[in-house]
């Protein structure tokens, strides 16, 4: 894969993340933070579906399987080194699992599951009358 592969797969995690990341920043400040969390799980899930779904339609540079890992990393180094390290000045956030575990598992499931909706979409059916 080349430079320009790679990067707009990392872009379309990077847009993600950054979604994730406002979405619990705005929560904070307008709710509890346990509010905040539901909100930025079932959010992460929404985005990184909408956000696969562009992704796999448009470009599919990589397998299903490898886009979900490479923006699950992605999400997790920005949370850990950004984030953890330099935002909150700790790693707390990593002990809640509806602050970040669910919505990883989250994020690599929906990005698996849309890869192979597309790549099944884009296969020739009997039902659609080709043959």
């Amino acid at each position: 894969m080349n430079v320009i592969k790679t990067a707009i797969l990392l872009v379309h995690a990077f847009v993600g993340w950054a979604l994730c990341d406002a979405t619990i920043g705005i929560g904070m400040a307008m709710t509890s933070l346990n509010n905040a969390l539901i909100v930025h799980a079932i959010a992460a899930l929404i985005f990184f579906a909408c956000i696969s779904l562009v992704y796999f339609r448009c470009f599919h540079y990589t397998s299903p399987l490898r886009t979900a890992l490479v923006f699950l990393a992605f999400v997790i180094a920005m949370d850990f080194f950004v984030v953890a390290m330099l935002i909150n000045r700790s790693f707390e956030m990593f002990t809640s699992p509806l602050g970040t575990w669910i919505p990883f598992a989250s994020i690599l499931a929906v990005t698996y599951l849309a890869g192979n909706l597309i790549q099944l979409s884009k296969k020739p059916s009997l039902i659609r009358g080709n043959r």
